[in-house]
């Protein structure tokens, strides 16, 4: 207990540190995605730096105040993207979740499924594998062309959403762990699918995997890589964290590969950026170990532009596709130019801008299934952006943000396909 309070105590101490650069200027209200729906001080960054500035009190006062406010965050990272005095807001809050639950301590559920399931990748999977043979009972087919489904009754999570079903085979089970010598591409490279892609979207992986053969590059793909973290550090949960950048630390130092390239940008963010970030509690030597393999992580898509030189040709011509910026990749990664550059390499594509492409699309993780009604309003101006571009397609780079989009169109009907940018980029090879 003891050890528990001062490194609670040294935790504030960090936090404050990090907080006096904000001015207060407000300059984070007008890109704030949540302040725009709300209009609510307390739902943008300035307001909830405000609250911090007495977290010590504020939580004794009311801890599950703060927790909730603190909550009531896409994490987006538009603030700090444009905040004058470069205030890394979101090393602030994901760094305030993490003392709040400290203090409150983690809900059954969440303990459930954070240490009970997600640190536990084999039992995990198994779960999620036993699902996707009985999803069927409960489910129907919502959008053909966007391949979504709905409950078939009132279910209290679900609801009124349209969601992606799992896979009838994850990644993990149609491409088997890969550990091959590089040929003429000369470059070694791991693959991290991350969770969504291996259980959702394998085919977005597969894509991927063929980018690579055919640019004949070794590949380690490992067995057994657990999830990236960040549902759990999002959560406040620091010791689910630590255990799965551990898991995923020990697999992937057993080789040694040139980079390790994500096709998901939340996990390409995570990796590069939080965990060293989070790292601070660590030994020196663990650090390094964090901070070694957190800069060879790349996206896939800068690694296809800036690495392999894969050039786009003169305008296409044929299927109209548009291009959604996810947060994590262009705000806090700055890729924004390569996936529209892998797109144009398809001639048989004619690429077209949306309105806002940057805006974020609302999902947010556990924003999503918390502040589902304004993760919604968020989401349809984004599907209204989608529309408006006259798009058929609208490919992206992170599968959650596909997640996101694909329940927003659905719902409103819209025949308009979702797709990451390596399956547009697989169909020229």
């Amino acid at each position: 207990m003891h050890e528990d309070l001062h490194q609670l105590a040294k935790m504030l101490h960090e936090l404050d540190d990090q907080m006096v650069a904000c001015m207060k200027c407000g300059m984070c209200q007008a890109v704030c995605p949540v302040f725009s729906e709300t209009m609510k001080e307390g739902d943008v960054a300035r307001g909830k730096i405000a609250l911090l500035e007495n977290l010590s009190h504020e939580m004794i006062a009311d801890a599950e105040g703060v927790q909730d406010k603190l909550n009531k965050c896409l994490l987006c990272g538009s603030c700090a993207a444009n905040c004058p005095s470069g205030v890394k807001v979101l090393d602030i809050f994901f760094k305030a979740r993490v003392i709040v639950n400290t203090y409150m301590g983690l809900s059954a559920t969440k303990k459930a499924i954070f240490q009970g399931l997600l640190t536990k990748p084999a039992l995990f999977n198994s779960v999620l594998d036993v699902a996707s043979k009985f999803q069927g009972v409960f489910t129907k087919t919502a959008n053909e062309v966007i391949g979504s489904s709905c409950s078939r009754i009132n279910a209290p999570v679900i609801g009124e959403r349209h969601f992606m079903p799992l896979a009838k085979k994850p990644l993990r089970k149609l491409e088997p762990a890969l550990n091959t010598r590089p040929g003429k591409g000369g470059y070694r490279v791991a693959f991290f699918p991350g969770c969504v892609i291996d259980k959702i979207y394998p085919q977005v992986g597969q894509a991927v995997l063929k980018a690579l053969r055919h640019h004949e590059l070794g590949i380690y793909m490992p067995a057994g890589q657990a999830c990236c973290g960040i549902p759990a550090l999002a959560s406040g949960d620091k010791e689910s964290f630590d255990k799965l950048v551990k898991c995923n630390l020990e697999i992937f130092e057993k080789e040694n590969f040139d980079y390790l390239l994500t096709a998901c940008a939340t996990c390409t963010a995570t990796i590069h950026e939080l965990w060293p970030m989070m790292s601070g509690d660590k030994t020196e030597s663990m650090q390094e170990r964090i901070a070694a393999l957190a800069a060879k992580t790349m996206d896939v898509n800068k690694f296809m532009v800036d690495v392999l030189k894969v050039a786009a040709p003169v305008q296409g011509h044929g299927t109209k596709v548009t291009y959604h910026d996810p947060c994590h990749l262009k705000k806090s990664m700055k890729v924004f130019e390569q996936p529209r550059a892998l797109l144009k390499s398809n001639p048989k594509v004619e690429f077209v801008e949306m309105p806002e492409a940057d805006r974020c699309c609302g999902c947010g993780g556990s924003f999503n299934l918390q502040h589902y009604g304004l993760s919604k309003d968020i989401g349809k101006i984004k599907r209204d952006n989608i529309v408006a571009s006259g798009a058929q397609v609208v490919a992206t780079g992170c599968p959650a943000c596909m997640m996101q989009i694909s329940d927003m169109l659905s719902q409103h009907g819209d025949k308009i396909a979702v797709k990451h940018v390596m399956e547009i980029y697989a169909e020229t090879l």
